[in-house]
Formats: C-alpha cells, structure tokens, sequence
C-alpha cells in the first residue's frame, strides 16, 4: 500500500496534462514532484466573484461583468502578425466594446443574444468603455473560471495560469485531505492554525478571501516556525562547543596605530565585541554586517592578527578569485610590518606544484594567514592549528561550506561577513545561529555616490558624461540584466549593446564585455584588465565581482534598473565611489509601475543600506530574501518578511515554548516535526 509520503513524493509526470514538453519547463521552475506543485503558492488572486454593472465600471480596473454579445465579431489586420478583434457587449446598463489581439479562436465560441460572463481589464476613452482580452464562460453552465477567487501563479517560459490551475487541482485531487499533519496539536490551537490539508487547499482555490487569509496565516507561521526551530537547533550547537581561549596581544593598539586609516567609531565596538567574545572560551560565530565600504576588512585582519600572536592559524575564504587575490595583496601591504606572519594565497588555479608546496606549509604551521576561494574546503587541505575562519560575503556561502571549513580545526572560532545590510530585528532572526555586530558608519571623507534615475531620451547626454569622466581619467561599469532565460540570447544582446556603444561618443574608448558563459581564465583577465585601468567601460551582464576594489571607477551605469531588486542596485551601486573621486550611479528605467519609480526614488534619496533594506522588505514579495539565497536556510515560498513580521514574532515565540518543553524533539507528538524538521533544514542528523 502506497504511503502518503511516497504519493507526495511522485513524479509530477504522472499527472494527468503533464507530458515531456510541460515536464521540461515544470523542472525549470524547481517542480519534480507532488509535493512541489502543493507548495508551488500563487503570486495573487483575481476577485471574479463580484459582477458589476457595465455603467459601473472603472478605468484601469479588471472587473467581471454580464453581458451579451450585440453585434458579429469584426477584424482588423493592423500589421503583420497583429490582428484585433472586436465584439460590441450590451447590459441593461449600456454597451462596450470587447476587444481582442491575435484571438481567433478566442471569439469562436460566441453567440449573439446570449448571455457570457467577461473578466478584463477596463480602460476608457473619450466616454467609450472597452474591455481588453477577456476571457469568457457561458451563464447556465457550471463556472470554471468564473464566479469564483481565481489564483495567478508566478509563470516561466510558454506556461499559461490556465495550465498551472489545472495541474494544482489535479494533484489535489490525487492527494485529497490526506496530506499529514506534523504541528503539535496545542500550537495548532493556541495560535488559531488551519489544518494543513484545509490550508493547501484553500490558498491554491479559496472560497472567500477569509479562508485564504486563514490559509495564509497557517502556512505563513509553518514557514517562518521551522525557520525559527531549525536556527535554535544551529546556535544551540555552536553554544555547545567550548571554544579556544585567546590572550590579550600586548601590541595589538600599536598595530592598530600603524593602520593607514584611523578606525571609525563603529569599528572599534566591534573589534571589541570580537575580542571580548575570542578571549570568553567558547567558540565564537559572529556575524559582522556593514554597508558597502564600511571596513569590515580591517576588522577581519585585526581578529587574525590577534589569533596570530595567540599561536593559532587563521583562514579567510572568498567567494572569487579575484576577491581573493585582491586581500592577499592588501594584507601583505596591511602586514608588512611584522615579518614574522607569513601568508599564503590558494585558488583553484594555483598551479599544482605551488599548490603542493603550500598545502604542506599549511599543514606543518610555516604559514599563519591563508586566503583563499572555496579551494580553502577540498579534500587534502589540513591545518596544523587553525584557530580562526573568516568568510566573506555569507551569502554567498552555505552555511554547511562554512562548517566545513571550521571542521578543518578543533572548534575554531568563526567569523561570518556581509555587505547585505539587513534591518537588525531581522538579523537576529535571521542569522540566529550567530552573534550579530553592526558597522553602522562610512569612513570619514568617503563622498556619497551622486544617484540619478533616467529615461532612454537622455541616453546621449549621459553617454557624453561618460566619455568627459574617460577623459578625465576615471572609468566606468555598465551593467545590462539577465534579460531571456537562454544565456545565448542574453549575451547576443549583450554583445549588440556594445556595438552600439562602439557607435556613439564612446567610440574612441576601451570597451569590454564580461558575461556568464566566458571561461573563469577568461573573466579574470578581463578584470585584471579593468582593475589595472587598460579598460575604460567594462560591460557586464553578471553581476560585478563582489567587493572588488577598485578605486579609479566613478560610473556605474544600470540598463534596464528597474529588474532589479533594490539591495541589489544598491550592491551594485557599491563598486564605484571607492576612491578620492565624486562617483555617479545612473539608472536608466524603463517603467512605469508605481514599484519601479518608488526604487528609483528611494535610490536617488538615500545611500543608507541599513534603509534600502527595510524598503527593499516592504517592497519585495515573498521569494529569495534580497535576491540573493540565505544558503543552508530554505527559501521562502510564501512568507513576506516585511508583511509578516507580527507573524515571525509569533513563529518565534511557538519555537521557545516547543523548545522549553522538548528541545531535542524526542517526545512521540513531535516525531513528524522533527522529521519535517530535518528534511526543510537539511540536517544530516537529528
């Protein structure tokens, strides 16, 4: 007998409508099984329970109405391949006109004198009410898409609603109300929780909006409670382990006072946060979150001069080669003055024989300082004494790679870094498997980096600007979006974007182009170009190297800003104003949704991260969180961070009253939580 598990578990190819083509752009979009199209969540709804009135409607709104069709449908051939239909519509109100493009066969079914329900959206012109594509249903016959909350999916490739909701409802079908139910009854009823099986099926197809919203709120708590279980359990862990005690480094301010740069205020807590938690015994995991160019670096150098001088090795792991390169030189520098610290740097592209030669440094402690990519986690790397991990730019990191690598030493202490800002409640949220200190403070001196949103009409006036920055010496990012979901097609574009720069102003410039599909040799040799100033305008359809320095680069130019989200034109905006030089950021946009222009409003008035990302929350929906994958934490599907926050205080409390009660989640009522638990969070043991 099959187990609701296993039935979970099956193929989504064995539901019926789902053949090989379908099966392709289903996977794309991360739906293998059952399980997967259930908590595949609508994006939002459409409201066709309500009928209005044809007097009654509103420009700009989609609306139902019932009307009959006065009049034969009539054709238009506008151009080639765009033809419109039109049908004049009658109620006991007045008329309108339905109009459709390249729908032939959308109107065969239409009959004079008959009456239809019409969902569309309405415009008016000039007193003339026209609705445009409606879809449409006989009255009399059972409503399939009418009369009813209709759910609109997030949607990839040729894949219509229509084909989506009728998948969702076939694997309802298939799975019924027997999906199981893993929250402890007494949470279930002290929070006011739907049913599980009752909440999947009313936030795919809800009655009324209430049974949505109480489908929501179960499913909203369920995600951000195991969020919240799954962080007790990662802190709980790391609280556990008794940590390598350091000593106070008698000459540590004398280091300090030959830095280059004095330290700002912000850092000076947090190096002594960092001390403090270093000389405590217990393992430290701190994570350290500042703004683009706020110095987490030196911070990092000071905990590992301080591991240094207490005998132990420390390791600092980036996620690029060029990253890594640029500390190794920048720590030499930062150095240079003691020359007992030796420092090495390994890459995947180290050659073998170096790479021998300074794993076996490692290995008998002749190298105190390693930098490096994710070659600092392979297999065959051993550390004599490592007493320190430092990663940069967490997300970027699972959370699995960073344990890893502290696995390379006996309960190392462990340093997490990133640009993100996240607003501090939901940091400790977040990141509740770490310590959290804040840089909440620029450097002094560092100009704020002049933002401008634009429309494609100024196109030759910034292109000028451009080449007068070029001729003053200054260089430029221009940065396009992934803009097809085939890569091809994307760097085609990208590649006649840069002709058509090679034909204005610029044309007398270096230009280059860096995108996803070049080899890694490649891409390091452009940017070793760009960084060694032998390019003037570096084109790029990925994102820019993260945290790469580079001083001379004063533009940062963003096609088409408005697909992105805004900590990520933020985080973009960051590569440029890192030098002495007044730095610009222009955003061309395209739209004219109210988000676009409150992103680029937002852009223009502030260069706060720490405000940028409590806006970016409100604005974004559920999803990634800022774009960029919180690795080792799930996704979330439903949950909107910001919305949601009532909710999160609530997930929270659930997950300390649990944890009270049955921490380790032995007792037999828990069993599927813990099961639950275990899969979501990918525990290898618990």
């Amino acid at each position: 007998m099959i187990t609701i598990s296993q039935l979970l578990r099956r193929e989504i190819q064995s539901v019926k409508g789902v053949g090989e083509k379908r099966l392709k752009q289903l996977n794309k979009m991360g739906i293998h099984v059952l399980e997967d199209m259930l908590y595949y969540f609508p994006r939002n709804y459409e409201d066709r329970t309500k009928i209005k009135k044809i007097s009654e409607c509103i420009d700009g709104e989609r609306i139902c109405v019932k009307a009959m069709p006065i009049s034969k449908v009539t054709s238009k051939r506008i151009r080639r391949g765009l033809n419109i239909y039109k049908v004049l519509l009658r109620d006991d109100t007045g008329t309108m006109t339905a109009t459709w493009f390249n729908q032939k066969y959308t109107m065969s079914g239409l009959e004079i004198g008959q009456i239809y329900i019409f969902y569309g959206k309405v415009s008016i012109k000039y007193g003339k009410i026209e609705i445009g594509n409606p879809i449409f249903e006989k009255m009399g016959k059972q409503p399939k898409y009418m009369q009813k909350i209709v759910p609109n999916y997030p949607l990839s490739s040729t894949l219509t609603q229509k084909f989506i909701q009728t998948i969702v409802k076939n694997c309802l079908d298939i799975v019924g109300d027997s999906v199981k139910e893993y929250l402890p009854s007494w949470i279930r009823k002290k929070y006011n929780l739907s049913g599980i099986n009752c909440a999947i099926r009313n936030i795919h197809f809800p009655n009324d909006f209430e049974a949505f919203q109480n489908a929501r709120k179960r499913l909203v708590f369920e995600e951000l409670f195991l969020l919240q279980m799954g962080l007790f359990k990662l802190r709980n862990e790391g609280q556990q382990l008794e940590g390598l005690k350091y000593k106070d480094v008698s000459d540590i301010e004398q280091f300090i006072i030959q830095l280059p740069f004095q330290l700002t205020k912000a850092q000076n807590k947090v190096f002594e946060e960092i001390k403090k938690d270093l000389q405590s015994g217990n393992a430290m995991h701190r994570l350290v979150q500042g703004d683009v160019g706020s110095g987490k670096t030196v911070i990092a150098v000071l905990a590992m001069y301080m591991s240094v001088k207490n005998g132990y090795q420390a390791a600092l792991m980036v996620p690029t080669e060029i990253l890594a390169k640029q500390h190794y030189k920048s720590f030499i520098e930062l150095f240079k003055n003691d020359e007992e610290i030796k420092i090495c740097l390994l890459t995947g592209s180290t050659s073998k024989k170096n790479k021998e030669i300074r794993l076996t440094d490692i290995n008998q402690g002749k190298v105190d300082i390693v930098i490096g990519t994710h070659a600092l986690i392979q297999e065959g790397i051993a550390f004599d004494n490592l007493g320190l991990v430092v990663t940069d730019e967490q997300h970027r990191f699972g959370v699995n790679q960073r344990t890893t690598l502290s696995q390379k030493g006996d309960n190392p202490h462990i340093l997490v870094m990133t640009a993100t800002p996240i607003p501090r409640t939901l940091a400790l949220i977040l990141y509740g498997d770490l310590d959290i200190s804040i840089i909440d403070e620029l450097p002094p001196g560092r100009k704020e980096v002049k933002t401008y949103s634009v429309e494609d009409d100024m196109r030759v006036r910034i292109y000028a600007f451009l080449k007068k920055q070029i001729d003053e010496g200054r260089q430029v990012y221009i940065v396009c979006p992934l803009i097809e979901e085939s890569e091809v097609l994307d760097v085609k574009s990208a590649v006649e974007f840069l002709e058509s720069l090679q034909n204005t102003v610029l044309r007398e410039c270096s230009i280059a182009l860096l995108h996803g599909k070049m080899k890694q040799t490649k891409k390091e040799e452009i940017m070793k170009q760009y960084i060694n100033g032998d390019i003037d305008v570096l084109v790029s359809t990925t994102v820019i190297e993260v945290g790469v320095n580079i001083p001379n680069a004063s533009v940062m130019v963003i096609e088409s800003a408005e697909r992105f989200g805004l900590s990520q034109l933020h985080q973009l905006r960051g590569r440029v104003g890192r030098g002495e030089y007044q730095s610009y950021c222009i955003l061309f946009n395209n739209s004219k949704s109210k988000i676009a222009i409150e992103r680029m409003k937002i852009m223009q008035q502030t260069n706060d991260g720490f405000k940028i990302s409590e806006k970016d929350l409100e604005l974004r929906g559920p999803g990634e969180f800022f774009g960029t994958r919180q690795h080792g934490i799930p996704d979330l599907k439903i949950a909107n961070l910001f919305r949601d926050m009532e909710l999160l205080k609530l997930a929270q409390q659930a997950a300390n009253e649990l944890i009270e009660q049955d921490a380790t989640l032995h007792e037999e009522e828990h069993g599927m939580l813990k099961e639950k638990l275990r899969k979501k969070m990918q525990f290898a043991n618990m």
